[in-house]
């Protein structure tokens, strides 16, 4: 009788797992019977709900459908679980993020949540485990099942989050009580694409329709968002790119707002140095008269290996100023950065619903938006720029570039700079403004805020970017705007960083010796006659491009003993030898590569798609197109970063332009835009490529926002799970 009770039990036990993923399954088709996903002529989803947690279901299923590798890998980064899936090598990149996201806290945030938002996170879980549910054949490389509070890890959207900002290498110098890795000369020299973005909104008064306009033009890795409408009855209605595994749209608009993120150069991550003494099993740190104990806690990092899964566990040492992160001169070195997953999650999802400045304005005011500035425009016609949303009010005497000292409490922080006290622009008077990851004060030209004004941690810029330059000029002084002429200005040629560092190069070689000049004479000649901009047919553009390149990497090393950046040494400090001899190694490396100095840019510069790998491959010999637009570097506001790759001649972009999107507010909204490639990540389908001969030449396609709009333009419209 025991026996049998005993087995009686065991099958209760071993039915319980299974009863509950019954329910769960009932649950999930039934939500999915009250969403329809309607996929456009481009294969992009237009997702209709009752309710926004409707939307967020059908939102997460379609990401996944289309690329759930990246929906994974997201999370696998931000949760610090990409060893699980990768091995050793990532050991360290997880233990940054697990220092500062630790499961049992996002599960209580996730508990103390408002109602509405759970509700939107179990709906983000179901979609995702309803996808992996109705394909069997989809083998997760880690994460089997979704929990609600995994979005808390991923929360704002950026390409690159805070945390990132903490050096790995200095990392696993401490923790893995290892020396410092020294990189190579050719390393350091190694140019690395600034990623970003381009935002402009246009005032009613500078356009041709009297309604504002919008510029949304992220700079990323290519693929790193998703397109896609959310519309509930709930008032939901937003359209525009999403980070993939997010259930918000990112940048974007909906029927009577816009908005759009780029990088920020604000200084809000502080570094505090803590003197810390051994004392007994522990340490101590000083701050202001007292001994402060140093909290130690243990952190578990998996990761996957040959024969199984293995763990490499960790002692991390904490003040209350944050967690310690490297060694500067015999004092550990502590960092300060925003962390409020919860409240970050909320501003995300919040501000897609607002409809004029005022509901937007409030979101802002969470303050979570920590590495963005954001530019505004809307239907009443109010364009309006936020500098980055989250600013520590600090003592302005300290300079918080550098790290300050933790035992004094004058490097406390002082709550938060509101919306109000940080730069910020409402229709200025010129009627337009702008930002390109460079400093605020000139977004609006002459109506910008002014640097004196505000302390210098505000922003960390130096000097205007070429970029910023070339904005002023495509923006200043413009009437009569179209969403036309904003593509057009979106992708005008000009490269002013030539504009400054040609002049110097024809300089040089006047001042030359004669043999100097022969030899390099037809080139010169070129470059005198070139108007500095881009196109595929441009001989002068390649050879500007590959000298400039060459130029950078000749003095990179003296540009890092002075303390500026190459760009700003070739323009200020290069000399007429290192000048002219750059442009006979740029010469000769276009002669050895392509069979002639004198090769057409849109041969060398090409787009190329080959596979969906998160880390795309490139061959000379496979299928590619050609790009005109180039570098942000030299000032080009459509980006291209390109470069060769081993095995490869010509250059192969992976980062810049990754959605471009202009829109016309109104009585009804008005959009065109583009994606880097297409929708899809599998290569059989019509969509993994289809928008690249667009995107390569800056011809955006119809946004079908409203259900008319969709009519003719409908692939197919079915249920999750169909």
């Amino acid at each position: 009788m025991k026996k049998l009770a005993l087995l009686l039990a065991l099958a209760g036990v071993s039915c319980a797992p299974q009863a509950a993923a019954d329910k769960d399954v009932t649950t999930w088709e039934k939500q999915a019977q009250g969403i329809a996903i309607t996929r456009d002529d481009w294969g992009i989803a237009h997702v209709v709900g009752k309710t926004d947690a409707d939307a967020v279901f059908g939102v997460m299923y379609a990401q996944a459908e289309d690329d759930f590798n990246r929906v994974e890998q997201n999370y696998l980064l931000s949760m610090g679980r990409l060893a699980e899936a990768e091995g050793e090598g990532e050991i360290y990149r997880d233990l940054r993020m697990k220092i500062f996201i630790d499961p049992a806290d996002m599960k209580a945030q996730y508990e103390k949540s408002p109602a509405w938002l759970k509700t939107l996170m179990n709906a983000y879980a179901d979609g995702l485990n309803y996808y992996l549910y109705k394909h069997p054949e989809v083998k997760p490389r880690a994460i089997r099942r979704f929990e609600p509070w995994m979005a808390l890890t991923f929360s704002e959207g950026s390409i690159g989050g805070d945390i990132e900002r903490v050096n790995l290498n200095q990392l696993e110098a401490f923790y893995g009580k290892t020396p410092l890795k020294t990189a190579s000369i050719e390393e350091l020299n190694r140019f690395v694409e600034p990623t970003g973005s381009n935002g402009a909104a246009i005032a009613p008064a500078n356009t041709s329709s009297h309604h504002a306009l919008l510029l949304i033009n992220p700079h990323t890795s290519f693929f790193f968002r998703s397109e896609a409408q959310m519309t509930s009855s709930e008032g939901l209605n937003a359209y525009g790119a999403l980070t993939w595994g997010q259930f918000f749209i990112y940048q974007g608009f909906n029927e009577r707002a816009g908005w759009m993120h780029t990088s920020s150069g604000v200084d809000n991550i502080d570094e505090y140095l803590e003197t810390v003494t051994k004392k007994g099993d522990g340490f101590t740190y000083r701050y202001g008269a007292e001994d402060r104990a140093v909290t130690l806690s243990k952190i578990t990092v998996p990761y996957k290996t040959a024969t199984g899964m293995a763990n490499r566990e960790f002692t991390i040492y904490r003040t209350h100023h944050g967690p310690v992160v490297r060694e500067a001169d015999g004092k550990w070195v502590s960092v300060r950065l925003m962390q409020e997953p919860l409240k970050a999650l909320q501003q995300s999802y919040l501000r897609t619903k607002a409809k004029n400045y005022k509901g937007f304005k409030e979101t802002m005011e969470l303050h979570t938006n920590s590495s963005n500035n954001t530019i505004y425009a809307d239907a009443d016609g109010s364009i309006a720029y936020f500098h980055s949303n989250f600013i520590p009010k600090r003592d302005p005497k300290f300079d918080w570039t550098k790290p300050v000292d933790g035992s004094t409490p004058a490097t406390e922080w002082n709550g938060v700079l509101s919306v109000d006290e940080t730069p910020g622009l409402l229709n200025p008077p010129n009627g337009w403004l702008y930002n390109s990851n460079n400093w605020p004060w000139s977004a609006a030209g002459a109506n910008s805020p002014k640097k004196a004004d505000y302390a210098a941690y505000v922003d960390r810029g130096v000097e205007e970017s070429a970029r910023g330059f070339h904005a002023l000029r495509v923006f200043d002084k413009k009437k009569d705007f179209t969403l036309t002429s904003l593509i057009g200005a979106a992708y005008d040629s000009y490269l002013p960083a030539f504009d400054v560092l040609m002049p110097q190069l024809l300089k040089a070689y006047d001042q030359a010796p004669a043999a100097t000049k022969a030899k390099l004479a037809e080139q010169i000649k070129v470059l005198r006659g070139w108007d500095y901009r881009w196109s595929v047919s441009s001989v002068p553009t390649a050879l500007a491009v590959y000298w400039g390149e060459e130029l950078g990497r000749r003095v990179g090393d003296e540009a890092r003993k002075a303390g500026v950046t190459a760009d700003h040494y070739m323009a200020n400090s290069a000399t007429n030898d290192e000048r002219l001899q750059a442009l006979a190694a740029a010469s000769d490396k276009l002669a050895a590569d392509f069979g002639s100095w004198k090769t057409p840019w849109g041969d060398i510069n090409r787009f190329q798609r080959l596979t969906g790998d998160i880390v795309q491959p490139f061959n000379d010999a496979g299928a590619s197109i050609p790009v005109g637009f180039t570098s942000s570097r030299w000032g080009s506001l459509a980006s291209f970063g390109a470069r060769s790759y081993k095995g490869t001649k010509k250059m192969y972009g992976n980062t810049g332009n990754s959605f471009v999107a202009v829109v016309e507010f109104g009585d009804t909204v008005s959009a065109k835009a583009v994606s880097a490639g297409g929708e899809s990540s599998d290569t059989k389908s019509k969509h993994f490529n289809d928008q690249a001969p667009r995107y390569s030449t800056g011809d955006l396609r119809d946004v079908y926002f409203y259900p008319a709009q969709l009519t003719g333009h409908t692939e197919r419209q079915y249920h999750p799970g169909q």
